[in-house]
């Protein structure tokens, strides 16, 4: 396993299992990101604060607070902010019928250290905010 080359991000993990949380904050540390930890969706939006974080990567099964509803909280604080959802159900969420509109990606979990680094590459603050050199 090498370490990714892309720059480093702040990266916001949520998810209520402790070993995952830590499992997939240990993967992303490896490469060298920056990474909070939240156990719930409201820890999650306690620690949230607009350009703070370059993306956030939560999962989608949580009590009391769903991914999919901890992404819309977070959207309407900065509309901008990528966010990536784990599941077990990820094909369900794929489905042409089952559209996320707070969602930007969705991953299988548990997630490869390559989907990880994909999702990273792929998405971050800077990538979906509008370049205001090219209006």
């Amino acid at each position: 396993m090498r370490a990714c080359s892309a720059s480093h991000r702040n990266i916001l993990v949520v998810d209520d299992e402790p070993l995952v949380c830590g499992t997939i904050a240990m993967l992303l540390e490896f490469d060298g990101h920056a990474v909070d930890r939240a156990e719930s969706g409201e820890q999650a939006l306690a620690l949230f604060q607009p350009g703070k974080f370059d993306m956030v990567i939560t999962d989608f099964s949580m009590p009391r607070m769903q991914g999919d509803e901890l992404a819309g909280a977070i959207k309407l604080r900065s509309p901008a902010q990528p966010v990536v959802l784990l599941t077990a159900y990820a094909e369900r969420f794929q489905a042409p019928n089952q559209p996320l509109s707070m969602i930007d990606c969705v991953l299988a979990k548990p997630p490869s250290i390559e989907t990880l680094r994909e999702a990273v590459t792929r998405f971050s603050v800077q990538q979906l905010a509008p370049n205001p050199s090219q209006d």
